[in-house]
């Protein structure tokens, strides 16, 4: 992935969060979904911090979503790597966030760990 194709991306992927449209920010990733962060444990109440398949993600998104009806990310750097983009962007509660996203051969995000401030 080329720096402009992964400048694409995120804008594209920052504007579905923020138009909070759960079916658009599906959009960007595979069936088999893998995402880590911490914000699963801190929603959740729970211990668990690794999601598996879209179904399950999307559960999650739809009710962080509901809890945070003001989200707005607000995209600061893009960085590439191997099958794969970071994103440093300004998160919820004032966090600043790093998405590492990895890229199946359908181009879809197939794997996502978050980190924050």
């Amino acid at each position: 992935m080329t720096i402009e194709e992964a400048r694409i991306f995120a804008e594209k992927w920052i504007s579905s969060w923020n138009t909070h449209n759960l079916d658009d920010i599906l959009s960007h990733y595979a069936e088999d979904i893998e995402v880590t962060t911490p914000m699963i444990r801190i929603a959740t109440g729970g211990e668990q911090s690794t999601l598996t398949g879209k179904q399950a993600v999307a559960n999650y998104w739809a009710t962080a979503l509901k809890k945070l009806p003001d989200l707005k990310f607000e995209l600061v750097e893009v960085t590439t790597g191997v099958h794969s983009v970071a994103l440093y962007y300004k998160s919820v509660m004032g966090k600043m966030a790093i998405e590492v996203m990895f890229f199946n051969q359908e181009g879809k995000v197939n794997k996502m760990m978050a980190h924050y401030t």
